[in-house]
C-alpha cells in the first residue's frame, strides 16, 4: 500500500482531534503549507484547506482574513525554516550556508521560490531573515551598494535553480540516466553532435547528478562578490 500523502496524514489527525484542539491562525498556516507541498499553490483554497483541517470553511476567517493573508502567513513559515547566516565565521562561509539551507527548504516546498520576494506585507520571520543577511553582507564588509548587489545575485541564483530543480523531470540517477538516453537515441544519427558528446561524456557517466551544479555556481558568485569587495 502506498504511503499516506502529508495532507492525508494531516487531515486524519485534524479530523480526530478537531474537538479537542482550538483552531489556531497557526494551525491553519501549517496545514496550508502542508496541503500546497501536495496539490501545488494553485490548488489552495479555502474549502479545501478547511477539509484538511476538519472544520468548515466559514471558521478559517476567524483567524486569517483571506487566502492573501494566508499565503503571507506560508511565505514567512518558509522563510522562518531557512537557517540563517552564522554569525561566527566569515561572510562567504555564512552566505553559503545560509544559501544551502534556502534551496534545501525550496525543495521541500517547490512553490515557495515563485512567492518568496512577492508579498506586500513581510512577516516577522521574513524580516528578520532579510535584517541578517544583510548583516551578514554589511558585517563582511560590503558597501550598501555591493551588499544590494550581492543579495539580489545571491537570491537570483539561489530562487532560479531551486525553480529549475523542481521542473527537472530527473535529476540524477538511474531516472536522468533513462531519461538522457531516451532522449540521444531520438535524436537523428550525426546530427547534434555537441548535445550527443555532453550527454554520453558527462550525464551518463556514473554519479551525475545535477544538484551538484549549485555549489559550483554559487561559490562562481561569492567568488565575484569577495573579488569586487577586495577591488
Amino acid at each position: 500500500m502506498a504511503p499516506r500523502s502529508r495532507t492525508a496524514q494531516i487531515q486524519k489527525g485534524e479530523t480526530a482531534a478537531s474537538s479537542r484542539r482550538a483552531l489556531t491562525r497557526g494551525r491553519v498556516i501549517d496545514a496550508a503549507v502542508a496541503l500546497t507541498d501536495d496539490i501545488g499553490v494553485d490548488g489552495l483554497t479555502i474549502r479545501r484547506l478547511a477539509t484538511a483541517l476538519g472544520v468548515k470553511p466559514m471558521a478559517i476567517y476567524h483567524h486569517v482574513a483571506n487566502k492573501e493573508a494566508i499565503l503571507d502567513g506560508m511565505v514567512d513559515l518558509v522563510f522562518s525554516e531557512i537557517d540563517l547566516p552564522p554569525t561566527d565565521t566569515d561572510w562567504r562561509t555564512a552566505m553559503r550556508r545560509r544559501s544551502a539551507s534556502a534551496r534545501a527548504v525550496l525543495a521541500r516546498h517547490p512553490w515557495a521560490a515563485a512567492l518568496m520576494e512577492s508579498r506586500a506585507t513581510p512577516g516577522p520571520a521574513t524580516l528578520r531573515h532579510h535584517d541578517a543577511v544583510l548583516g551578514c553582507l554589511r558585517g563582511g564588509g560590503l558597501s550598501i551598494q555591493l551588499t544590494a548587489h550581492a543579495y539580489a545575485l545571491i537570491d537570483a541564483y539561489v530562487y532560479g535553480f531551486a525553480l529549475q530543480e523542481a521542473s527537472l523531470p530527473a535529476t540524477g540517477g538511474d531516472d536522468m540516466a533513462d531519461l538522457a538516453q531516451s532522449i540521444t537515441d531520438a535524436m537523428p544519427a550525426g546530427e547534434y553532435s555537441n548535445l550527443v558528446e555532453f550527454t554520453t561524456e558527462h550525464v551518463l557517466q556514473p554519479g551525475y547528478d545535477f544538484g551538484e551544479e549549485f555549489a559550483f555556481g554559487l561559490d562562481l558568485i561569492l567568488d565575484g562578490l569577495d573579488a569586487a569587495a577586495r577591488g
